[in-house]
């Protein structure tokens, strides 16, 4: 079998999951539901139930059309990293069921298991970072990354690392921090490793300049 037609056989089993599970629960689920909730984990709104349908459609649907736009744009530099998209994909649809099986059980929810979720999030996509070629649309995108591939490489191995040590410092505090500090800290620690690649990136390139 093609390995394209597997991936994307692949990626629509994952996403058809979602969808199976809110019709599995659906007679269970009260015509009310909890749709949101604060930074305590406490519900703070709830609506119909039929709501619930746009969540597997807003995050594993939608995630995979996205790539699929992608895919056919035409554009030279195109991505075409099957393992990330299927990552992605993924963590979207376990996102999804967890919406779904929290507002089935009308419960508030524990944002110290949200950030171990994120915390090993955040390293598969740093292992993943150093594998992804030059594109538009997926990765560390700077000036300088799209201008030089050289630059491109590094900031993407430097980008690896810093989320991966993100991605388990976030972990680390779901198991040691309370509750009422980890939406703050998590915000922290998201801007750095975000921001940090971009920086040196701008300094890798300058750097290549330099040389030449």
């Amino acid at each position: 079998m093609n390995k394209n037609l597997k991936t994307e056989l692949i990626a629509i089993n994952i996403i058809l999951i979602p969808f199976l599970y809110l019709a599995y629960i659906w007679k269970e689920l009260p015509e009310k539901v909890s749709i949101h909730f604060n930074l305590d984990g406490e519900i703070d709104r709830y609506s119909n139930k039929i709501e619930l349908i746009l969540v597997p459609i807003l995050l594993p649907l939608l995630f995979y059309v996205a790539f699929k736009v992608i895919s056919i744009t035409g554009i030279k530099r195109n991505v075409n990293n099957n393992q990330f998209k299927l990552i992605l994909i993924s963590f979207m649809t376990v996102l999804a069921l967890f919406i779904l099986y929290t507002s089935k059980m009308q419960a508030d929810y524990n944002f110290n298991h949200i950030l171990l979720f994120i915390g090993v999030f955040y390293m598969i996509l740093g292992y993943y970072f150093k594998t992804i070629t030059p594109n538009y649309f997926i990765g560390i995108r700077t000036p300088w990354t799209l201008k030089n591939e050289l630059v491109w490489d590094a900031t993407h191995k430097f980008g690896s690392t810093v989320w991966v040590i993100g991605g388990i410092i976030i972990l680390l505090m779901s198991l040691m921090i309370e509750q009422a500090m980890l939406f703050k800290l998590l915000v922290i620690v998201t801007l750095t490793i975000s921001i940090l690649p971009i920086v040196y990136s701008y300094f890798k390139f300058r750097s290549l300049v330099k040389l030449t």
